[in-house]
Formats: structure tokens, sequence, C-alpha cells
């Protein structure tokens, strides 16, 4: 595991819309994995969740994280960040949730009657593979 700052080939994928999966922890320490969007903002990952979602509680109670992203040409290509939430706060206006959909989908977010929590992921280590494997990581 490397700690930040990542390099500049990782910080150019992870600013993609690329396919990622966020892992939460219950509180039985059981991880739950789901598909998520995700935004590359400034050193810090931001991911957004309907307010009834559980990971959002799982985040509250046990804010450690991992967001696993794969390059969307190359799915061979990942990262992973390993972190924790650092904050949580709703999504006033839907104003995170809509930067997020411009980025994978080019437009405002559809459903717009439920409210919305932003959370920003700091990164503690990260990984990668393939084309960003670290140096130090074992081939194969």
């Amino acid at each position: 595991m490397s700690k930040p700052p990542l390099p500049d080939a990782a910080v150019a994928m992870l600013k993609k819309p690329n396919p990622a999966v966020i892992t939460t922890l219950r509180s039985d320490g059981q991880p739950v994995s789901t598909a998520t969007w995700y935004l590359w903002d400034n050193g810090q990952v931001l991911v957004n969740m309907d307010e009834g979602r559980k990971r959002l509680g799982h985040m509250r109670d046990d804010p450690r994280v991992t967001l696993t992203v794969l390059d969307d040409s190359n799915w061979y290509t990942h990262v992973t960040v390993i972190g924790r939430a650092v904050e949580m706060r709703d999504d006033e206006g839907l104003a995170d949730i809509d930067r997020l959909s411009r980025h994978y989908v080019g437009k405002q977010y559809a459903q717009r009657d439920r409210g919305r929590v932003s959370a920003w992921i700091e990164v503690d280590r990260w990984h990668g593979w393939g084309s960003l494997r670290d140096s130090s990581q074992a081939t194969g």
C-alpha cells in the first residue's frame, strides 16, 4: 500500500467517470460492497447517497471505507483508495448529486423528491494494479 499523494496517472484515471465499488462496514464488521458514482475532488473522493441507504448508516457508525475504481477501457487497471469519511452533510439543493450525475450521464440527477447526503473520503492509503501497479507490488 502506498501513501498519498497519488501519481499523476492514477489521478488522471480517477478524474474520469469510471465504474466504482465502495465498501463499508456493518456494525458486526461484515464488509458490504455496492456500485457507486464518485468524483475525485481535490485529493478526496466525493460520494453521495440517498438518505435511506444502509451504507449511509454504516459510514456514520464506522467511517472507514474503500473505493475501487476500474479503468473503463481496461478493467485490469484499477485503483483502490482506502480511507475514511471525514465529512458528511445533507446535499442541500441536490448540488452534489447533480455534479456526480453530470459527470457520469451529462445531465442533472433525475430523482428530485428524496433527500441525499454527501460524504468526502480522505485517502489514507492506495494501491493500483495493471498499468497503475506500484513497482513494489508483486506481479500476477
